[in-house]
């Protein structure tokens, strides 16, 4: 990403009365601590920020379409013990991205106790085994670094949690308590363990709150204590060159029982307070929420331009990978087109695979319990694995599914072809042309398989999508034009190269959905000034189809190109044929 700097502005008042407008909507209904009238100026103070204001745009995009990231752990990389992964991982983005990769999320590298690295044991460290601060940021000199504020909760284990035990600072008062005789039926979570855990602490037996397993204890955001800690830590961070900031499962943050505890108001009021003081710290920073929840909600986080810069789309794994392995792409073609255009200063974060799996809840209310069932059998024939959520009833309902998107993709609800490269490179081609900022997780980008033995050492499905790669035999694999591997790591380069070239791939140009048929995926998009058009088309079944080029409404006089293969279109009123996943990227 380009950086773009802003001339510091005097508005210290108005930042004080904005900050201290978030904080009485958040502890409007706190009374079991004390709200300091100098909260406000206390948290400036912890941000450093004084008389010098540096004012951010509400409506200015900080992005283009060269704009790409990249999703990794900082171990996702290995050669040999002298080598720090994180060194490795550098080594790769600047040997093999030639340019193409602008940003980096890498997931956790703190200190962790579970769940490969959000079970946070120090946030102001750097896992010894990956690294040091250095080469964090060595990285974030190079790239936009994406870091996660794990905000939700801290690791049982951690000083904090064990300073609560024992009624001493940091940690006192730092964890959320609950009475397990209190109305928590309605409370929504991604897990089947019991919510909350029983611990003894030096004023007797208490209940708290884990809302994802009981190594993960949840923060107690009505102390505005613990808001004050996070403060520091966003500081510390942007100190170390971290330009965007995703909010890890921040839509569980506050806690009020007798509700669902999800994406309430005070949340909200959160996210916009903690926007306030990263933006303006840092003109150009960006926060990302990370919410895997029916996509309505999950749009909630937008705001109106003054929460998150930019949502996940968590909607779009599943409908995609449901269109290709079913060749029918109605459900994808209705949801694009309910999707409201993203308003300047904002943005979709688009993703087909991550860390996790294919999420299930964002397809709530899309497809039905028949097709999502459906789904899950084909993925499970491929060798996939189902993670499950507990209902209020006791029911357990499948979250999510998890399977490396490379073989989910090798065939269809028929079966496995020897269709699954083309099927693949289609999936990344529909991806990277749609509205928003496109990000590859690095086993997409390599083409990994499911890897059962770290899955079985794990001990849970989500390592079956995590794969921990030798550097040396990953450079033998990619040097070989042979291999899966490096067909699927040429083939996406080259998409990700055309895509950087176009003004109508920017995040935030006009995109419209197109009406070609259930196999057929189309949508056109403008540049920003309207001087270029592009109608992307993707054949989503096994069999060649025929495009009526007359139903893109193509202008006569334009000259149009397929980006994709480079040929040119004679005959704008006539026919073409794509090939099974082929992709057309036509452009004036």
């Amino acid at each position: 990403m380009s950086v773009t700097t802003y001339p510091p502005q005097p508005t210290l008042q108005f930042l004080r009365d904005r900050v201290n407008h978030h904080l009485e909507r958040i502890y409007a209904d706190v009374d079991e601590f004390e709200i300091s009238p100098q909260l406000g100026d206390e948290l400036l103070q912890i941000m450093g920020i004084s008389d010098d204001v540096c004012e951010a745009p509400q409506h200015r995009n900080l992005w283009d379409q060269q704009d790409v990231f990249v999703i990794c752990y900082g171990d996702s990389l290995l050669a040999g013990h002298d080598i720090p992964p994180l060194e490795v991982l550098q080594h790769f983005l600047e040997t093999h991205s030639d340019g193409l990769l602008g940003g980096v999320h890498i997931l956790p590298f703190f200190p962790w106790s579970s769940d490969d690295g959000f079970a946070v044991l120090d946030y102001s460290s750097v896992n010894e085994s990956l690294g040091t601060w250095h080469d964090i940021e060595a990285i974030s000199e190079r790239y936009d670094l994406m870091a996660d504020l794990v905000i939700n909760h801290c690791s049982s284990r951690s000083l904090w949690f064990q300073n609560y035990l024992q009624g001493k600072s940091p940690g006192k008062d730092f964890f959320y308590e609950a009475d397990p005789d209190a109305d928590l039926g309605a409370v929504v979570r991604p897990r089947t363990s019991p919510l909350l855990k029983k611990v003894e602490t030096v004023n007797g037996e208490k209940h708290v709150w884990c809302t994802f397993g009981h190594d993960q204890v949840d923060l107690n955001f009505r102390n505005p204590e613990v808001l004050k800690q996070m403060v520091s830590i966003i500081r510390f961070y942007l100190e170390r060159g971290v330009r965007v900031f995703r909010l890890d499962a921040v839509a569980f943050l506050w806690k009020i029982p007798g509700t669902s505890c999800l994406n309430l108001e005070e949340t909200h009021e959160i996210v916009r307070l903690l926007r306030v003081l990263i933006e303006h710290w840092r003109c150009d920073a960006i926060l990302i929420t990370e919410t895997n929840i029916p996509n309505r909600e999950n749009l909630s986080y937008f705001g109106n331009a003054n929460e998150a810069h930019c949502v996940y789309n968590f909607s779009l794994p599943p409908l995609l990978v449901n269109t290709l392995i079913t060749g029918n792409c109605n459900y994808l073609r209705q949801w694009l087109m309910s999707l409201p255009p993203a308003q300047n200063g904002t943005a979709y974060f688009n993703f087909i695979a991550s860390h996790d799996g294919i999420g299930l809840r964002p397809t709530e209310g899309i497809l039905s319990d028949r097709e999502i069932s459906a789904l899950i059998e084909t993925m499970e024939a491929f060798g996939g694995r189902v993670s499950y959520r507990a209902l209020d009833n006791g029911v357990q309902k499948p979250y999510e599914i998890n399977i490396s998107l490379f073989d989910a993709l090798q065939g269809t609800v028929h079966g496995k072809d020897s269709l699954g490269m083309q099927r693949f490179l289609c999936a990344h081609a529909i991806m990277l042309a749609l509205e928003g900022i496109p990000a590859i997780y690095i086993h997409s980008l390599l083409g990994t398989r499911n890897d059962y033995a770290r899955m079985e050492h794990a001990g849970h499905n989500r390592a079956i999508n995590r794969h921990q790669w030798d550097y040396g035999k990953l450079e033998t694999a990619l040097a070989d034009p042979d291999s899966d591997h490096c067909k699927v790591f040429e083939g996406i380069k080259r998409l990700v190269a055309i895509r950087r070239e176009q003004p109508a791939f920017h995040p935030n140009a006009t995109q419209f959905t197109l009406q070609l048929g259930r196999t057929l995926v189309g949508f056109w998009r403008q540049s920003m000034d309207r001087r270029q058009s592009i109608f992307c088309v993707s054949n989503v079944a096994r069999k060649a189809r025929k495009l009526a080029l007359s139903d893109l409404n193509l202008i006569e006089t334009d000259q149009w190109v397929d980006l994709v293969s480079g040929e040119a279109l004679e005959d704008i009123r006539g026919y073409i044929t794509i090939e099974p996943y082929q992709t057309l990227w036509i452009c004036n």
